[in-house]
């Protein structure tokens, strides 16, 4: 019975020093989601756009995209942080914390996203734009209402791992001084000697990745439907 008492006991203790330390990694948590959220919105347009120059026709557009693709997907994400954050003022142009991380992840992400874009256009069949242009689609109209729905379908599978990476990757901007959710659970750790909260970020980073899957497979579905009615 003391050994039950006792090791209730630690429960107890354990579930209230928890409830405790669990708000400072919410809040942490909620600058991670920030950063994320507008890192997914500003890249995934960026991408696109830089995927179309990949594989242009006009050879000036083809080089630009694959010089950016090339240094962005060449070099450490934290190089690149760090960059912006500490090398852009040298040259005159200061940002704050966050936005040089925005920055920072939304032109690493978009050329990985490039890619896959590129990819996925490059996948669909030539008979694609052989009937459009039978059908007397522009070039233009071919791509947006007839390439770029159906690629969408099948990139959602790589684009997904891309972004519960990008989930796991925020964690770097605790290197700029940001108190983002691993930052929180360090300070935790640090002032009171208890990895507790390496535990509960844990579980926080494992909720927010569980989550986007389940976005991610309910929109696969859906545009997989999609492209069987209009087929």
């Amino acid at each position: 019975m003391d050994f039950l008492a006792e090791n209730w006991a630690h429960v107890v203790e354990w579930f209230s020093y928890s409830g405790r330390i669990l708000p400072s990694l919410l809040q942490g948590g909620k600058i991670t989601l920030l950063v994320f959220a507008l890192t997914l919105v500003l890249s995934l347009p960026l991408g696109l756009v830089f995927g179309l120059m990949r594989i242009s026709k006009i050879p000036p557009l083809r080089w630009i995209a694959s010089a950016y693709i090339w240094v962005l997907r060449g070099t450490p994400l934290l190089l690149q942080l760090y960059f912006v954050y500490y090398g852009l003022p040298s040259m005159g142009l200061t940002l704050e914390a966050i936005p040089s991380a925005v920055v920072a992840f939304t032109l690493n992400y978009s050329a990985y996203f490039a890619e896959i874009y590129r990819g996925g256009i490059q996948s669909i069949d030539r008979g694609q734009y052989e009937a459009a242009k039978a059908l007397g689609y522009t070039g233009g109209q071919t791509m947006w209402k007839i390439i770029i729905p159906q690629t969408l379908s099948r990139i959602i599978p790589p684009i997904t791992n891309e972004t519960i990476t990008l989930v796991k990757d925020t964690a770097l901007i605790t290197s700029i001084s940001i108190s983002e959710l691993l930052r929180a659970a360090k300070g935790a750790v640090n002032r009171d000697l208890d990895t507790t909260a390496f535990l509960l970020a844990a579980i926080l980073y494992l909720f927010f990745t569980l989550i986007l899957t389940i976005i991610f497979k309910f929109t696969e579905k859906r545009f997989s439907r999609h492209i069987r009615r209009e087929s």
